[in-house]
């Protein structure tokens, strides 16, 4: 132990060092959405320099989620075996390289970039989803989720489309290379960062004191040092996983809307200009970020109310997902860009108001084993987000109109009616989800 959190024991209080942890977990989950979400303008320049259709940059899009999929369960494992320190501060680094990689060539080199970016962007969540589990206690957890999962998450989303397409390059004139690079730098300054002040566990930092830990543990035992991993059997034959990742696939490919045709929507079909476009993509993130932040607390609050973890959760999963399925009728409606904007702000608000608690979810049902048991419930979404990108673009081609003067409109409409559908679905699984018996016991 370090003199400075000898002297905070010796005078009876607790260190604060778990509340570092907590804003370089923010930092790297706004920094994962802020380079993701740059393909909504990256999309539309591929299809005018490229003279692709939107099924064509759909697929583009989705390579991403063949490698962050395919890669997430092995992520999970590696975290819970070996914490996530380097682990997660090499990935930082590597997918901000890939970033700027998607503008140095032609199509070949894009759709590699699209690979790497991907692989190296899977182990983020399951990581921070250990990391919550290793450094707060269980009776505000949630809320702690809520913060780090959706609001950074989703705030990094908006910002990403502010940046990227109001700032970089509408105000500045970049190109979208150009920008990549900026943002990329951003990214390699703060890996190299969070390799310095990063720490897996209480038990391996020296700054934290007893009482520190004592607090972040709340009656629990102190981690084990062995190796173990998850009891791969009772996961797969568990009725609540299979329920959780049938919501999870509908959820986040409902959710792939967001970062890669939004911007299509504004641009094409309400004829914004880029400027305003990087505003009103954004919206929804924003959205997206503020529900998440009150859902996390409210599922606390839930928890508390009910006297149950597993009727806590189910309360605020689905209640989200059937009102943000009701009121994207109400965006499909809006004619105006800045009306269809901020409905589509309440839509992502309700959505993500239930990202929390599938965090939360995965910490009960996953226990020392919540990384692997995260990286399973999260591959079930990256495989909606692989198979329902091309058929979403599908479904713009096959739904379009003619304007008057003869351009193509994407059939937006449809589109919006069948992730209105998946929330639909989302919300029934979640009532037959209980996360209140370990899997491991």
């Amino acid at each position: 132990m370090n003199h400075d959190a000898s002297l905070r024991e010796e005078q009876g209080g607790a260190t604060n060092r778990r509340w570092t942890i907590f804003l370089l977990s923010c930092s790297a989950s706004f920094l994962l959405y802020l380079h993701r979400f740059t393909f909504n303008f990256i999309g539309p320049k591929l299809k005018a320099e490229f003279e692709l259709n939107d099924t064509q940059v759909g697929a583009i899009g989705s390579l991403f989620n063949w490698t962050y999929g395919s890669l997430q369960v092995p992520s999970g494992i590696i975290a819970d075996m070996f914490g996530p320190h380097l682990f997660l501060g090499v990935s930082i680094a590597v997918w901000s390289g890939a970033l700027a990689l998607h503008g140095a060539g032609g199509l070949k080199l894009l759709a590699f970039a699209r690979l790497l970016f991907g692989a190296s962007q899977a182990g983020t969540y399951p990581c921070l989803n250990r990391v919550t589990h290793s450094w707060f206690p269980a009776r505000n957890r949630t809320m702690i989720q809520g913060w780090i999962a959706t609001f950074c998450g989703r705030g990094g989303g908006f910002a990403s489309s502010v940046l990227m397409g109001t700032v970089l390059m509408g105000w500045m004139g970049l190109s979208w290379q150009q920008s990549l690079l900026w943002l990329s730098a951003v990214g390699l300054v703060f890996a190299a960062l969070f390799l310095v002040l990063f720490r897996s566990e209480p038990e391996h930092d020296p700054r934290v004191n007893a009482s520190e830990r004592a607090l972040i543990r709340d009656g629990r035992s102190a981690p084990s040092s062995d190796r173990r991993v998850l009891p791969w059997r009772s996961a797969l034959a568990n009725r609540s996983m299979a329920l959780f990742v049938t919501q999870q696939f509908f959820a986040a490919g409902a959710d792939s809307i967001y970062n890669l045709f939004m911007g299509g929507y504004f641009l094409v079909v309400k004829g914004v200009d880029l400027q305003q476009a990087g505003l009103f993509v954004g919206l929804p993130l924003l959205g997206g970020a503020v529900g998440g932040m009150l859902g996390g607390a409210c599922n606390d609050l839930a928890i508390r109310a009910t006297g149950s973890r597993r009727w806590g959760r189910t309360i605020i999963g689905a209640t989200g997902n059937i009102l943000a399925c009701g009121l994207m009728f109400l965006a499909i409606t809006r004619d105006s860009a800045a009306a269809a904007a901020w409905s589509l702000f309440v839509v992502k608000f309700f959505s993500d108001w239930s990202q929390p608690t599938v965090w939360g979810a995965c910490t009960d049902l996953g226990g020392r084993f919540s990384a692997s048991i995260f990286s399973i419930v999260n591959t079930a979404g990256t495989l909606g987000g692989v198979l329902l990108p091309p058929f979403f673009g599908w479904i713009l081609d096959h739904f379009a109109t003619k304007s008057p003067d003869g351009e193509a409109i994407p059939g937006y409409m449809a589109l919006f009616f069948c992730v209105a559908g998946m929330y639909l679905v989302s919300a029934l699984c979640w009532a037959g989800i209980n996360c209140s018996r370990p899997i491991e016991q």
